[in-house]
């Protein structure tokens, strides 16, 4: 352990360099941050004395990414309430639905059609159907969209894949990394995990007046001491049940969103998230042996993500069509959220941690690096990819059919 603190202080420094040149580029700083893992992973270089192959400190780094899981989770279940969903609309519950239908039932197929087991399909359907809420809100901001008619489906989209990632990571982590072989077990397993989320968020919710009370706390440190406690305790007893503990973090920023600390709470938060947020998408990185990246994850990830835009552009135009957008809002809707990162790679991980192909890793790494550098860019351009597609299949706006009767009734 003689050089653990310099392979973690080399490791920041790649880190914080990789962070300065994407945004020298103006672009996505998911991709660069999992491509300098990658660089120094195992299979790294040596010169000299400087090892590349992080050899003490990976174990270290990959803990640290864990908490960056923690904290990403944590800080979007306080973005975000279960009160928020009910007051979001009929239009939001329908776009979110149509979304999640198309892009699911496409990545089953496609993990099906790829001769994968069906625990292993399961995950690829997890990993292409959940957009990065990073990369989108990061895009949004950065392209001052977030006036624009069409982003409060958009955000309203992102808030439904929340609840899906919820429901579907305590299922799936029932599946997968629950030690039943048989039907029946991995059935409980999951309704375990299910009940396990629903009695905390009740039980949270009804708890709220005595959060207040508790958390009433002047001081900072101590402030920050229980918040972080509870934060682990959950997220760590989730795992000792089969649930992801990613869902854990999850849970307690849902309870605590509803609380009149968020704002503290969001706060004291967002330093941690960041920080550890980029250690988690570098320590992917370190996972992944460049070399594993040729031959069959290629295709199989270049296959997924001309499905992914096929599915998100399709899902786009008819989410923004049921809630009465023109044709250019609803692909701008398909366009922008097609990004994936964060979530799909925690599906790779669970992958990985219930033991199944290790095919899933060099995957999951192509198809969000891609994705994570396409997404962007056609968000930008998402103007001009409209007009090619418009000169194609010529959209139709249902808006103007509805205002022809009524100019038709005033020349009348």
């Amino acid at each position: 352990m003689d050089h653990l603190i310099f392979e973690v202080g080399l490791a920041l420094v790649l880190i914080a360099a990789a962070g300065l040149l994407s945004a020298k580029l103006r672009f996505s700083v998911v991709p660069f941050y999992i491509l300098i893992g990658m660089a120094v992973g195992p299979h790294a270089m040596k010169i000299w004395h400087l090892d590349f192959r992080f050899i003490e400190s990976q174990p270290f780094i990959e803990f640290m990414g864990r908490i960056g899981i923690l904290f990403l989770l944590f800080y979007l279940g306080l973005e975000f309430s279960v009160g928020r969903l009910i007051k979001s609309g009929k239009s939001i519950a329908v776009g979110g639905s149509i979304y999640i239908a198309i892009n699911f039932t496409l990545g089953l197929i496609f993990g099906f059609a790829s001769d994968f087991p069906p625990a292993e399909a399961l995950v690829i359907a997890g990993i292409t159907t959940i957009s990065s809420s990073a990369i989108v809100a990061k895009v949004l901001v950065d392209l001052k969209r977030t006036a624009n008619p069409e982003t409060e489906m958009i955000l309203g989209i992102i808030m439904f894949e929340d609840v899906f990632l919820a429901v579907y990571i305590s299922i799936l982590s029932g599946l997968v990394l629950s030690d039943s072989s048989s039907i029946g077990g991995v059935i409980v397993s999951a309704l375990v995990a299910l009940g396990f989320m629903l009695i905390v968020i009740i039980l949270g919710r009804k708890a709220t007046p005595l959060l207040n009370k508790l958390l009433k706390i002047r001081s900072n440190e101590l402030f920050s001491l229980v918040i972080f406690g509870a934060l682990f305790l959950v997220a760590g007893f989730s795992e000792t049940i089969h649930v992801a503990e990613a869902i854990g973090a999850l849970l307690v920023g849902l309870v605590l969103a509803e609380t009149e600390h968020a704002k503290r709470i969001e706060h004291l938060i967002l330093p941690f998230r960041d920080f550890f947020g980029a250690i988690f998408f570098f320590s992917f990185g370190l996972s992944i042996d460049p070399l594993s990246l040729g031959g069959e994850a290629v295709w199989l990830a270049l296959i997924a993500v001309v499905i992914t835009l096929f599915g998100n552009f399709l899902a786009g135009m008819l989410a923004g069509r049921s809630a009465g957008l023109s044709p250019k809002a609803s692909a701008n809707i398909g366009l922008t959220i097609v990004s994936r990162g964060e979530f799909s790679i925690i599906m790779a991980n669970m992958g990985k941690a219930g033991g199944l192909l290790p095919l899933l890793q060099p995957f999951a790494a192509l198809y969000v690096l891609i994705l994570a550098i396409l997404g962007p860019l056609l968000t930008k351009e998402s103007k001009h990819v409209f007009k090619i597609l418009d000169k194609i299949f010529k959209f139709k706006d249902p808006r103007k059919k509805k205002e022809e009767p009524k100019v038709l009734q005033k020349e009348g």
